[in-house]
Order: C-alpha cells, then sequence, then structure tokens
C-alpha cells in the first residue's frame, strides 16, 4: 500500500490521495483506488477459502430489500421483483486473522475512509452480520439492482471473473429526503439507461461509495470463476443495524440483535 500512505495522516502524499477521492466522490458518488493492495494473491486466497461459507440461497427480491410481498401502489419500483443469485459470507464467519478484517477494524483505515467522505469519524456497523462480509457471485448468478443499508461502502475486489460481473451503478439517484421512485423505476425496467454508468474493477482495487444513494448492481458472471469482493460497511452513526427481512435473506438467519436494538440512519424506504 505505499502509493496510499495510511499511517501519515496529514502527510501532503496522504493530502492528495483524500483529496482525488473528495473529488471523485463529489462527482458521481464513487471513486477508486486502483492497486490499493499492490499483491491481491494472499488476499484471493484468503477470501476464496471461505467463500463456501455463504448463504446462497437464490431468491426473488425487490430493488428495497422489503418484503416482496409488501402492498405498495401500482408502478412503485419496489414492485419490480428480480433474483438474487450473489450470496454472502456473514462477518462471523470470517477469521480474525484475514486481511479484511485487519483493514475492517483498524483505526487507521476508518480515519483515512473518514477523511475520504469528509467525516469526523465512521463507525463499523454494529450488526454482528454485515458489517463485513465477502460477496460471492457463482457464474450465471448477479447481484441485482438494490441500495445498501449504509451510507458508506468500501469494498475490494479480491477476485476476478473471467466475463461479465460489471459493477453498474446510478450515482445520487435518490437522497436522504427524496426517493425519487420515478427514475428508480426507469432504471428498473430499462427505461433510462442514461442514468447508468460502469465500472470495471481489478483484484486489490478500493472502491468507495455512497451505496445508500446509489441504485447499484453486478450484472450477470459468465465463464468459469466466480466473483468475489469484500465489503467494508461504515455508517456515521454508531449502532447501525440491518432489518429483519434484509438480513434473513442476505444471510438466511436473523440474531437476537436484529430484532431489538435496530437503529437506521434516515427514513427512507431501506
Amino acid at each position: 500500500m505505499g502509493r496510499y500512505p495510511l499511517a501519515e495522516p496529514g502527510s501532503a502524499a496522504w493530502r492528495e490521495v483524500v483529496e482525488h477521492a473528495r473529488r471523485e466522490l463529489a462527482r458521481d458518488g464513487c471513486c477508486v483506488l486502483e492497486g490499493f493492495v499492490r499483491e491481491p494473491e494472499a488476499l484471493q486466497r484468503e477470501c476464496a477459502g471461505i467463500a463456501g461459507r455463504a448463504y446462497n440461497r437464490v431468491e426473488v427480491v425487490n430493488a428495497y430489500n422489503i418484503a416482496v410481498d409488501t402492498p405498495l401502489p401500482e408502478g412503485h419500483p419496489g414492485r419490480i421483483a428480480m433474483e438474487k443469485g450473489n450470496a454472502f459470507v456473514a462477518r462471523d464467519h470470517i477469521p480474525a486473522d484475514f486481511v479484511i478484517e485487519k483493514l475492517y477494524t483498524s483505526e487507521v483505515f476508518q480515519r483515512f475512509v473518514a477523511a475520504c467522505f469528509e467525516l469526523p469519524e465512521v463507525h463499523e456497523l454494529a450488526d454482528p452480520l454485515s458489517g463485513l462480509c465477502l460477496n460471492v457471485i457463482e457464474p450465471g448468478l448477479a447481484h441485482p439492482w438494490h441500495f445498501d443499508t449504509n451510507e458508506y461502502t468500501v469494498s475490494m475486489l479480491t477476485q476476478e471473473p473471467e466475463e461479465g460481473g460489471i459493477f453498474e451503478y446510478c450515482p445520487n439517484i435518490r437522497t436522504p429526503e427524496s426517493e425519487n421512485f420515478d427514475d428508480v423505476a426507469g432504471v428498473l425496467t430499462g427505461a433510462r439507461p442514461d442514468l447508468v454508468r460502469r465500472l470495471a474493477l481489478k483484484p486489490g482495487d478500493l472502491q468507495l461509495f455512497k451505496g445508500r444513494y446509489a441504485l447499484h448492481r453486478v450484472t450477470r458472471v459468465e465463464g468459469g470463476r466466480a466473483r468475489h469482493s469484500a465489503i467494508f460497511a461504515y455508517s456515521e452513526r454508531p449502532g447501525v443495524i440491518g432489518s429483519v427481512e434484509r438480513t434473513r435473506q442476505l444471510f438466511g438467519r436473523v440474531l437476537p440483535e436484529h430484532r431489538t436494538a435496530a437503529v437506521r440512519s434516515d427514513q427512507l424506504l431501506d
């Protein structure tokens, strides 16, 4: 990580990277720091070794990860059903000595992330399953359009597919005050391709993303190799925990914390 001097906060090199990230995030809510991990082979081996622990049930979902039978008015984008083929390895299955676990909990890394997002600090999610996880997409499957629970997502591709698996996103398609259902529906139905941007990532690239407000997906993976990416989820507020329905969809189980202590960062649908 020599290109990215995390341990030198305030230095000229550190400020240069932070200012670059801020410009990119202000422009379209996304920034990629290429080659953040210069030799990602060990990272890839670690993550590939636990990919088999992913909850891999293919489900029918909507962009808001609320129950698909939720009563919604005609034309509401939440009524558009999609197949969710990606699978998640939950945080409680990620060993403490893994690179991604060390990064996620590192105060130096968190300080850097907060500075890039122009925040005084960021907090790990209190969610025992989704704060840090590994996203696994097997060939023939995709991660459909959705919004994130947390405002600020940091991710790192750890294994590249042979074909497909392209990250697509619609920056700032909604705000904390407005769902903007019309444009969301336009993207989901294919009527607004002009709102969609595409991003090719390489193993070891670090992506900073405002996923709470950007509709996004990973297209169908093709070829003989799965796509793996580590998801580092942070929030401005401490104590953020995913909803019961969303947690069940993602991990196939719900813990007591999800039923009794959920803290949300806003009043958006999800």
